[in-house]
């Protein structure tokens, strides 16, 4: 690890019961620059790109030739940020040796850490990483990758017995190397308990405030992609400003009203 990457890892768990932690997600160099004028802390290149960007039915096909593309547009964006890129379905799976190897392409592709999902199963495989020298954010509760094939997408760690198997996951992951942990739909109440037990930082998404910060996907808030989805806040209604931008652009066109005279060159002279 050099000492930049070292040290905005550092900034964020430094930022643990100080200041809450703002990540979105960016997969782009424009948005990505954008989200790091606006003060993000966080850029999470997610592999939610395989829906929003790429028009997937959901993120299992995402390859690691994407992710790395994706990766190294935002991290060409970035001033300040830290950068953290999620690795994809199966890259981290199969073998220890395999998860450190694609870990290192998508560091080399500039990002500063990286993203795995899973709990006390994959606290090995995130020692790996770490030894390697990469750092890695964990991620627990639902598990996008996994979701559809095995436990559904509902709420998770709402009784005793699926909160204590989180809280043990969450435990696992710390002592494993973890920098941070994204909690992700879990009942607000275990999402606060599991934050207040561990040392390294909780990122949350439909988690409630208990957490030491929030992630959302960027083009949710952004009223850029539909969602349904309860934890999701709008923040702009961008779709709408560009349905209407290019309308006006086309009825400009198709009335000769664009390109107008300064907008051309030598009807001047």
């Amino acid at each position: 690890m050099n000492i930049l990457m070292h040290n905005r890892v550092m900034d964020i768990t430094r930022m643990k019961n100080k200041k809450k932690i703002v990540t979105v997600t960016a997969y782009d160099y424009t948005m990505a620059t954008l989200c790091d004028e606006g003060g993000a802390d966080i850029l999470l290149v997610g592999d939610s790109a395989g829906m929003v960007m790429l028009g997937y039915k959901s993120t299992i096909p995402v390859s690691m030739d994407e992710m790395c593309s994706f990766t190294g547009a935002v991290s060409r964006a970035r001033k300040e940020a830290l950068v953290v890129a999620d690795l994809p379905f199966l890259s981290y799976n199969v073998s220890k040796q395999e998860a450190i190897r694609n870990s290192g392409r998508l560091i080399q592709c500039g990002a500063d850490a990286v993203k795995l999902e899973g709990g006390m199963q994959q606290a090995e495989t995130i020692q790996s990483i770490v030894n390697a020298g990469i750092p890695v954010m964990g991620h627990i509760g639902l598990q996008p990758q996994s979701a559809e094939i095995l436990d559904g997408y509902g709420v998770r760690g709402a009784d005793k017995e699926a909160a204590e198997v989180l809280q043990n996951d969450a435990q696992a992951l710390q002592e494993a190397g973890a920098f941070c942990i994204v909690l992700e739909k879990v009942a607000s109440h275990t999402a606060r308990a599991i934050t207040d037990s561990i040392d390294i930082p909780t990122i949350g998404i439909g988690s409630g405030v208990g957490c030491d910060g929030q992630v959302l996907v960027i083009q949710d808030m952004l009223g850029m992609h539909k969602s349904s989805l309860r934890f999701v806040k709008q923040y702009a209604n961008l779709s709408e400003d560009i349905r209407w931008a290019i309308h006006t652009y086309k009825e400009d066109v198709e009335n000769e009203r664009f390109p107008a005279k300064e907008h051309s060159f030598g009807d001047d002279v």
